[in-house]
C-alpha cells in the first residue's frame, strides 16, 4: 500500500525537529553542508548518530569521500544560515564561520553545538541514504535557544 507523498510530507510537518547544518569535505579541499531535521541519537557506548542525506544533494559525495561529516545544531538566530545551506549551488561558507575539526570537516561557528563523526554504516533508504557516525569530538558551544522547524516553517521555543 502506497501513500500519497504530499500527504505524508504534510503530515511529518507536524512532527516538530531541530535544525542543523550538516556538514563534509572530499579530503581535497571542498567543503560542502546542507540543512537537515533528519537526525537522530542511535547509541551512548559508542556514541553514534544517524543523519539522513537526499542522493540529489550536491553534497551527496562527500559524505562517501571522507567517511565523515559534522551535524552543526542551529541557535535560534540562524535561519538565514540554515537558508543559505538548503539551497542548491553556491558557495555556502563565503562569510560563513567555521574552522576544521579533528577529520577535516567543517565545524560552524556560533552554533549550540556540534558533533563530528566518522561513518560507520550506510544505508539505502529510498531516495536518501542513512549515514550512521561515531563521534569523535563534541562540545556544546552556547546556552541559547535551538532553532526549530515546525510545519513547514521555522519556530522558536516560547517559555
Amino acid at each position: 500500500m502506497s501513500v500519497d507523498q504530499l500527504e505524508f510530507r504534510r503530515v511529518m510537518g507536524h512532527f516538530a525537529t531541530g535544525v542543523t547544518i550538516v556538514t563534509s569535505h572530499d579530503g581535497a579541499g571542498k567543503l560542502g553542508g546542507l540543512t537537515a531535521n533528519a537526525v537522530a541519537s542511535v547509541s551512548l557506548d559508542p556514541a553514534m548518530v544517524l543523519i539522513c542525506v537526499d542522493k540529489k544533494s550536491d553534497s551527496y559525495p562527500l559524505f562517501g569521500a571522507s567517511r565523515s561529516f559534522a551535524i552543526n545544531i542551529l541557535a535560534k538566530d540562524q535561519e538565514t544560515l540554515s537558508r543559505r545551506f538548503a539551497k542548491s549551488g553556491g558557495d555556502k561558507f563565503t562569510g560563513t564561520g567555521y574552522r576544521l575539526g579533528v577529520t577535516g570537516t567543517p565545524i560552524l561557528t556560533d552554533t549550540v553545538g556540534h558533533l563530528e563523526c566518522t561513518v560507520r554504516h550506510e544505508f539505502d533508504a529510498g531516495d536518501h541514504t542513512i549515514f550512521v557516525g561515531e563521534a569523535v569530538d563534541i562540545a556544546v558551544s552556547s546556552e541559547s535557544d535551538p532553532l526549530l522547524y515546525f510545519r513547514g516553517g521555522y519556530r522558536n521555543l516560547s517559555a
